[in-house]
């Protein structure tokens, strides 16, 4: 498992520098190189905090890296008495808008890979404690659509489906993933 994280870790930094490489070849000073992102939809509805960052390739391209703080597996109904999720994700994924130079704004689809790490843990009457650790790879794939002011300000929906690849998870909840969201972005 350490040898795949180092090796997850390599893969991201020696693609970080191809990007800066493609970064300083954008002639155009009016597209954007960069977003960051707040899930606006999830910190109000389920409590979680999922931070995102776009570096763009070009106008229709992008790679994506996203951490999402007390993270709940899927949509699952509220907590109960005893009941707590104590985890974190890290996600990266490649966008790709269909936008046209003369309109910023369009439809966009995105795979991705996520690792979530945590736990979830139940106390049942008896005072029986169980946690379930939710420690796992999930790969997916996403579509939304973006509204862009001024090649500046972002905001938009989107949907997500994925599979998460962890048998102790899957005894626990359902194995595959849905996610929603409504992003408010910045781009400079």
């Amino acid at each position: 498992m350490k040898n795949f994280i180092g090796a997850l870790i390599l893969v991201v930094i020696v693609g970080l520098g191809s990007f800066q490489a493609k970064a300083q070849s954008i002639e155009d000073p009016v597209i954007p190189e960069n977003e960051v992102k707040l899930n606006i939809f999830n910190t109000i509805f389920i409590g979680s905090l999922e931070l995102g960052y776009e570096h763009f390739l070009d106008r229709n391209q992008s790679i994506g890296f996203g951490m999402t703080f007390m993270d709940r597996f899927a949509y699952v109904s509220d907590t109960g008495d005893g009941q707590d999720f104590k985890s974190t994700s890290a996600t990266i994924a490649y966008n790709y808008y269909f936008v046209t130079e003369s309109n910023p704004s369009g439809f966009y689809v995105f795979p991705f890979l996520k690792y979530r790490t945590g736990s979830f843990t139940e106390v049942f009457d008896n005072d029986q404690i169980i946690e379930t650790s939710l420690n796992s790879f999930i790969i997916g794939f996403g579509g939304g659509y973006k509204w862009v002011h001024n090649d500046k300000f972002a905001l938009g929906p989107y949907v997500s489906i994925a599979r998460g690849f962890n048998s102790e998870v899957s005894d626990r909840f359902d194995p595959v993933e849905f996610n929603a969201g409504f992003t408010v972005g910045f781009r400079f």
